[in-house]
C-alpha cells in the first residue's frame, strides 16, 4: 500500500526530482505540531538535511523563534547561577525565567562557575601568605620609581629640544662660558 501523502501529492519520479510544495507544508507544519523529525524522515522517506532545510525554510516564525539557538553572555550566566546558589530562583525556574532550553544547561554553567570560584580563591591565597614589604622597602622602590620618571623626563627634553634647534635653526641650549646678562 503506498503512503497516503503520496496519494494525495504528486509523488517524486525519480530522486533527482523535487517534492511538491504542498507536501513539504504538510511535513513542516506535522513537524511543528509535535511529530518528531526522525518520524517524518521515516516516514516520509527524506534526508534529514531536507526536513532541516524546509523547517528553516518554511517553518512558522514562533516555531523559528522556539527551536533558535541562543547565546548567553558571562555576565548573564553568572546572575543565573548565583541567582540558583543564594536560593533566589530553582533550576527550574531559571530555565523557564530565561526561556533556556534544557535543566543541563544550567547545571553546566554552575559546574563552571564553581570551578572558577576554587581557581580564584587558590589564587589569592598565595599573595597573602607571603611577607608585607617593610616601610624601607616601598621607600626604596618609591625613590627607584621617582628616579625613573625624572631620566625619562630629561631624555624627553634634551629630544625635544634637539628637534626644535634643528627645526628652527637656532640655538637653544647654553653655551658653555657664556655670560649671564
Amino acid at each position: 500500500m503506498e503512503n497516503p501523502a503520496q496519494e494525495i501529492y504528486a509523488s517524486r519520479e525519480h530522486k533527482q526530482s523535487r517534492y511538491d510544495k504542498r507536501l513539504i507544508l504538510k511535513i513542516v507544519k506535522e513537524v511543528e505540531q509535535g511529530l518528531p523529525r526522525k518520524e517524518a524522515t521515516r516516514i516520509y522517506g527524506l534526508g534529514k538535511a531536507s526536513l532541516d532545510g524546509w523547517m528553516r525554510d518554511y517553518g512558522s516564525p514562533e516555531y523559528q523563534e522556539k527551536i533558535k539557538r541562543r547565546s548567553y553572555t558571562n555576565l548573564q550566566k553568572r546572575t543565573i547561577v548565583t541567582a540558583i546558589e543564594q536560593g533566589r530562583l530553582t533550576i527550574k525556574d531559571a530555565k523557564t525565567a530565561y526561556n533556556i532550553k534544557s535543566d543541563k544547561i544550567i547545571r553546566n554553567w554552575i559546574v563552571q562557575y564553581k570551578s572558577e570560584k576554587v581557581e580564584i580563591c587558590i589564587e589569592n591565597t598565595s599573595p597573602m601568605a607571603k611577607d608585607k614589604p617593610s616601610s624601607k622597602d616601598l621607600e626604596k622602590a618609591a625613590l627607584e620609581k621617582a628616579l625613573q620618571q625624572a631620566e625619562l623626563k630629561i631624555k624627553a627634553l634634551n629630544t625635544l629640544i634637539d628637534v626644535a634647534e634643528e627645526q628652527l635653526k637656532i640655538d637653544i641650549r647654553k653655551k658653555s662660558g657664556a655670560k649671564q646678562s
